[in-house]
């Protein structure tokens, strides 16, 4: 089942953890913040089967839960 994920930016603090865990999905903005790389933040591309574990470990491990992992993508706001 494809699962997807995004960066709640209005609650990260840029700490790090995610980009340590899962470097290949997760790097920082120019306002240090993280975001997932594999489609901008928008969190409607899937995890690539092979990531979801460090996906969800970096969910884990977020202070302040700002990653989110859903089982549908995620509604985009216009």
């Amino acid at each position: 089942m494809a699962k997807f994920v995004v960066v709640n930016q209005e609650t990260c603090i840029g700490c790090g953890n995610c980009e340590g865990i899962a470097p290949d999905i997760f790097d920082f903005d120019e306002s240090g913040l993280a975001f997932v790389k594999l489609d901008g933040n928008q969190g409607i591309k899937p995890i690539p089967e092979d990531k979801i574990d460090e996906v969800s470990e970096a969910m884990d491990e977020c202070p302040t839960d700002s990653v989110k992992i859903a089982d549908q993508p995620f509604e985009q706001k216009d």
